[in-house]
């Protein structure tokens, strides 16, 4: 009797399956850095400085996320005192932001010049860095931040290097990390002659190559959602998807970037970084920890699995366009060739659609296709995945031999979302299907700290978390699978390759031929 009762009694309590979601978020909350630390910016003067890097340390710091003992030095070759460099900083900051804490973080700022150009002004860089770390007890420990022109990486590593500025615990130095941005090389020559410049004086695991790609949190998101889900990943290859779509297109056109893009193009500036980051991600293995080289080495291993491009039949593989005049947002905008600091006759594409596929046991026969564009209808990065159809259909006789696949999306920029469409009954006596979709708002239900892709970054460049940056093996593949690709396109006969399209619309009209 006591048994049954108490059996019964724990059903009752046991009830149907509960909601899990809503954990709070108190249990995942981003710790301070707690490493004291001198952070230099190369190139604070310039654009990248002012429209990222200091918003986005005023945001860790007004969250917090600042170690206690810090000092912020920007350098250039101008010359200004500290205060200017503030005015400067307090300047890059949006009207509408809350400047309650902006005294307290100006008293860190500090400005020294610098030319990069010269061995004895980073001698001068030293003394003064040593003398800042004395007064703010920072205990030696500096981060030093490229934002500048890749020109410049190589002279400044150097000189970093011979003023004793890298060794890590000798001449005062705690632990030393370089900071450098893409482009990372403009083919595998020259990348892997950058990678033995920066390692002239600083060790790997000192190096942070940037994509900032990797800290938006869908991006993130991806493995989570893989590999913390038993749902997905049994139906994650080629026996249940037919293929996959990555898109990263803007709508804006090169802008203040018109220089250097002129210079690389689509293929250098999208695809050997951020193109391939996220196809590692979606097709990479699980890896038996999660920790940055475990993690790199399974995305290195979907680099080599990388079918050789076939460059005879470049045609079937890859479309290149440039968008010509037309109409984005309902305004009226320029082609690439009437933008500011764009040769006239450039052949250089702003578009590129490419079919890939990865050579493994998961993998083989399915392809990715990769594209990614300027001036498009609208800027949206995304991850499609496409199932394939039903093997049988018992609804032939009455709905026809075709039933619309499953498609799971997994929106990065500008709404990061998740979203998995499948079929069901439209409500009635008749038997017809309809798509619906369970979606999934990133945001939603979620009270902490949001973090920009930099503020993200920026805290794991402090706390010496590799996880999202590049590995040299992983740039150095990437260059590899894209060379034959760059040398049979960039060639005076590459014009005819060149597929025009119209600012405002999804890419030229060979693409169409491309994509599914």
């Amino acid at each position: 009797m006591t048994d049954d009762t108490g059996a019964a009694q724990a059903e009752v309590e046991a009830g149907p399956p509960q909601d899990q979601s809503g954990l709070p978020d108190q249990a995942c909350q981003v710790q301070r850095i707690s490493d004291p630390l001198i952070l230099v910016i190369f190139g604070a003067t310039g654009d990248l400085t002012s429209r990222k890097l200091f918003p986005s340390l005023y945001s860790l710091f007004e969250n917090g996320l600042m170690p206690e003992r810090f000092c912020i030095v920007g350098t250039g070759r101008s010359e200004m005192d500290n205060q200017a460099f503030r005015e400067r900083m307090r300047a890059s900051l949006p009207e509408s932001r809350d400047l309650s804490v902006w005294d307290q973080i100006a008293e860190q700022i500090f400005y020294h010049p610098v030319s990069p150009d010269s061995a004895e002004s980073f001698r001068e860089l030293s003394s003064f860095l040593q003398e800042l770390d004395q007064r703010h007890q920072t205990d030696g420990n500096k981060l030093f931040y490229l934002a500048m022109p890749p020109s410049a990486y190589e002279p400044v590593s150097s000189y970093l290097g011979q003023a004793g500025l890298a060794s890590e615990g000798q001449q005062g130095n705690g632990w030393v990390r370089l900071v450098v941005e893409k482009p990372f090389g403009r083919d595998l020559e020259s990348a892997r002659h950058l990678d033995g410049t920066l390692h002239e004086h600083f060790s790997e695991h000192q190096i942070f190559r940037i994509d900032h790609y990797l800290a938006k949190e869908t991006v993130q998101n991806i493995l989570m959602f893989r590999f913390a889900n038993s749902i997905f990943e049994p139906v994650w290859d080629r026996r249940y998807i037919d293929h996959v779509q990555i898109w990263a297109a803007e709508d804006i056109g090169v802008g203040h970037r018109a220089g250097y893009y002129d210079h690389f193009g689509v293929l250098r500036d999208m695809f050997q970084n951020h193109m391939m980051q996220l196809l590692a991600l979606c097709a990479m293995e699980p890896p038996s920890k999660f920790q940055a080289d475990r993690v790199r080495d399974e995305k290195t291993k979907v680099y080599r699995s990388l079918r050789p491009f076939p460059v005879q039949e470049l045609e079937e593989y890859l479309v290149l366009g440039q968008y010509t005049t037309g109409v984005v947002g309902g305004q009226k905008v320029p082609g690439y060739l009437d933008e500011p600091n764009v040769d006239p006759e450039s052949l250089t594409p702003t578009f590129a659609a490419m079919k890939v596929f990865v050579d493994n046991w998961r993998w083989q026969g399915v392809p990715f296709y990769l594209v990614s564009g300027k001036r498009l209808a609208e800027k949206r990065t995304s991850i499609t995945v496409h199932f394939k159809q039903v093997p049988y259909s018992m609804f032939r006789g009455i709905l026809g031999e075709d039933i619309a696949a499953n498609q799971l999306t997994l929106g990065i920029q500008p709404k990061e979302e998740v979203s998995l469409n499948f079929q069901t009954k439209v409500p009635g006596p008749g038997v017809c299907l309809r798509t619906v979709t369970m979606h999934f708002d990133y945001n939603r239900g979620y009270t902490g700290p949001f973090l920009d892709a930099y503020e993200k970054v920026l805290l794991d460049c402090m706390a010496g978390d590799q996880t999202l940056f590049w590995r040299q093996d992983g740039v150095e593949l990437c260059w590899s699978f894209l060379t034959p690709i760059l040398e049979e396109c960039d060639c005076p006969e590459r014009g005819e390759r060149l597929h025009m399209y119209k600012a405002g619309t999804w890419g030229p009209q060979r693409a169409k031929h491309l994509l599914p």
